[in-house]
């Protein structure tokens, strides 16, 4: 029997001037580093699934937030000078009520100050709570000569622990993206490993492809982290826990080279 015919390219839209726009804009302020707020809405407009998030500066304007997106919710310190959350005590995540909210807005507070004294503390993030996947990550890093590096592999903690991880220079399409896919050792697990269910395989391949074009449309991408993307059960979809995406100047990148 033949081998069945590789399946065929993927046909997206995206809000390219939109992103455009938020990249330009935060350049043009002197800022090259986004969160996860100005970061999802560069991954909404290329058709990542991302969760309802908001930033509180008090305790009781989370708590409204927690109220008008729905319980539960997780809330996160936002810093310039923290990257890694939970190394400062910054996350807290199935917060139920609202009292938990509060309280919970208080502690990360705290813990970030202690942590750094001298860091700036711009407010904390509400987000909806995610549904329950496999981690995975998604990135990209822009090499000179060569352009943007795709890497995909085993997400969350595990990618420190493990570094089971592919990569492909962009662009890519549908079938290079089923490949890095298949290269990870941890493959078996998204196939479906005893009561664990198979992953939404599909909507990974989509949403390698495209991060590849968001990167390949906007060169003012340097570096970008999506970790963890929680990759649910097949048919499922897969939704954005967390991102990071670095900028830079395309005329400072031109001087650089030279």
């Amino acid at each position: 029997m033949a081998d069945p015919a590789p399946p065929g390219p993927f046909s997206f839209e995206y809000d390219i001037d939109g992103a455009s726009k938020i990249i330009q804009g935060a350049l043009a302020a002197g800022r090259t580093q986004f969160g996860e707020l100005e970061g999802n809405e560069i991954l909404r407009a290329y058709g990542f699934h991302v969760l309802p998030t908001r930033l509180a500066k008090q305790p009781e304007e989370a708590a409204s937030i927690a109220e008008d997106i729905g319980l539960p919710v997780v809330l996160k310190i936002v810093s310039p000078q923290i990257l890694h959350k939970t190394d400062a005590g910054g996350v807290v995540v199935g917060l139920d009520s609202l009292d938990a909210v509060r309280e919970a807005f208080d502690s990360i507070v705290r813990r970030a100050k202690e942590f750094d004294p001298e860091a700036q503390i711009d407010g904390v993030l509400v987000q909806k709570m995610v549904p329950a996947g496999t981690e995975v990550i998604m990135g990209a890093n822009r090499y000179p000569v060569f352009g943007p590096l795709i890497m995909f592999g085993f997400g969350g903690i595990f990618v420190e622990v493990f570094r089971d991880v592919a990569f492909r220079l962009a662009p890519i399409g549908r079938n290079e993206a089923r490949r890095v896919i298949r290269k990870i050792r941890g493959y078996k697990l998204l196939q479906g490993f005893r009561d664990t269910p198979r992953a939404d395989l599909d909507v990974l391949e989509q949403y390698l492809v495209r991060l590849s074009d968001m990167v390949s449309h906007h060169p003012e991408i340097k570096e970008l982290d999506i970790n963890p993307v929680l990759v649910h059960e097949e048919g499922k979809g897969a939704t954005i826990a967390d991102c990071r995406i670095i900028l830079e100047p395309i005329e400072k990148r031109a001087y650089n080279q030279e």
